[in-house]
């Protein structure tokens, strides 16, 4: 099967109106450039303002350790097989967040994570998006039994709602992978 690829074209400050242009200083000012993600997204002010906010809200109100958002977010983005999102977040967990090597390479090749409560949460996000948001008892109960609360539930809800926001528009628009990201370039 084909995945449909949009038409609409990547979008810049040249080609930005009054409210993009906004959008894309403030975006470009948060995170020291433009990728080609966020040129598409803007096609939709609302899709990308979501997506800014939600992401941003997980990132600084979460309580995730910065591993741990790494996690949930590699282990979303390998479920939904976006290319993009998965080089994107191994070059974050590599250069920012400090994930170790085997950990990001484990998520990447669909492998157990040796750390058990680090391989607790992605399994739970796992179980979180197979299941749409109905977890049994004892996969809570196991989720629950490393440490983490009922709260980190809806955090990763969040996160889920985050990804599934950027995983697709990645697919519908065939998203390019960044230069700063093509040393983690994947597929499954």
């Amino acid at each position: 099967m084909e995945t449909y690829k949009m038409n609409l074209k990547k979008i810049g400050l040249d080609s930005a109106d009054p409210r993009q242009k906004l959008i894309i200083e403030d975006a470009t000012k948060k995170n020291g450039g433009w990728p080609n993600m966020y040129g598409n997204m803007i096609n939709s002010t609302g899709l990308l303002e979501t997506y800014l906010h939600g992401y941003n809200m997980f990132r600084t109100e979460s309580g995730f350790t910065p591993v741990e958002q790494e996690v949930v977010f590699l282990t979303l983005s390998y479920e939904n097989e976006c290319n993009y999102c998965m080089a994107a977040h191994s070059f974050i967990a590599d250069k920012m967040s400090k994930v170790p090597l085997e950990v990001t390479d484990a998520i990447r090749a669909g492998l157990p994570i040796a750390d058990q409560k680090l391989q607790a949460l992605s399994l739970f996000t796992k179980q979180l998006f197979i299941t749409r948001g109905r977890p049994t008892k004892e996969e809570v109960n196991k989720f629950l039994a490393e440490g983490y609360d009922e709260k980190k539930i809806l955090e990763i809800i969040l996160a889920l709602a985050v990804k599934t926001l950027s995983n697709y528009s990645n697919h519908v628009f065939g998203t390019e992978v960044d230069d700063m990201f093509k040393d983690r370039i994947w597929s499954k």
